[in-house]
């Protein structure tokens, strides 16, 4: 799309032009390790693996990524800088991807640098390196998932606030959607079909069978669904309030 990586380039720079993607990382590093060797029970379990640390990464995207992805179009309304970007020669589809993928690869790095848990489990022991693979594809993915509904809803408001509530709200939903405790209470009125549907629709169900080590298609499919739904959705609410 026209102008993707034009202002890709330019919302990478712009994260680390402040101290709020350090501090960004910081927490996410801070958090990542907790989870690993202190809430994930590694020592306890006396086995070499993540398990413990995959298991809160849908906790850790629902409280972080809501803070990242609020920014993305409702602080550009809030300032106007919007209508100067929609003059320029990108398209708004080009202008909503610039803007996911930084997002996503600013994510992704944040990901990469937790590789040293990685290590540390190699050196420790003899882990199934595949599914920590697998692992952290789903994570990725689930990431990017968490970000599209986040830029979505980013462009429905000019308070930041807001964006970070409703994402948050939104991105709570995908995750309880595959909670025995949310399908038991719809399956006493529902019929099977549609508590199948609503199971389906949870992030983490998708993410918890990618991290088994099998990395099913269908799994990959719908996240990347997800991810072009709502960036789709991104681009028409962009587009309608362009001018507000």
């Amino acid at each position: 799309m026209r102008g993707t990586m034009t202002v890709f380039r330019r919302e990478l720079a712009g994260y680390f032009g402040t101290p709020v993607a350090y501090v960004f990382l910081v927490i996410f590093l801070i958090l990542a390790g907790v989870f690993t060797w202190q809430l994930g029970g590694y020592y306890e379990l006396e086995q070499a693996d993540l398990r413990g640390f995959f298991t809160f990464h849908p906790w850790l995207y629902l409280a972080l990524i809501p803070a990242l992805s609020m920014r993305l179009w409702a602080e550009e309304r809030r300032s106007g800088t919007i209508e100067f970007l929609m003059t320029l020669p990108i398209s708004t589809g080009g202008a909503v991807l610039g803007k996911f993928l930084a997002a996503w690869a600013f994510t992704g790095l944040g990901l990469a640098l937790t590789v040293t848990n990685w290590w540390t489990v190699n050196y420790l022991g003899e882990p199934d390196n595949g599914v920590i693979l697998a692992s952290y594809l789903g994570s990725f993915l689930m990431a990017g998932g968490f970000l599209a509904v986040g830029s979505a809803l980013s462009a429905l408001t000019k308070n930041q606030v807001s964006a970070f509530v409703l994402t948050f709200t939104a991105s709570l939903l995908f995750v309880l959607a595959g909670f025995p405790a949310v399908t038991d209470a719809i399956s006493g009125w529902a019929p099977d079909w549609f508590v199948a549907s609503i199971r389906n629709l949870s992030f983490l169900d998708h993410f918890d069978a990618i991290t088994r080590g099998v990395v099913d298609a269908r799994d990959v499919l719908y996240f990347l669904s997800v991810i072009a739904l709502f960036l789709f959705g991104s681009a028409v609410i962009v587009d309608q309030k362009k001018a507000d």
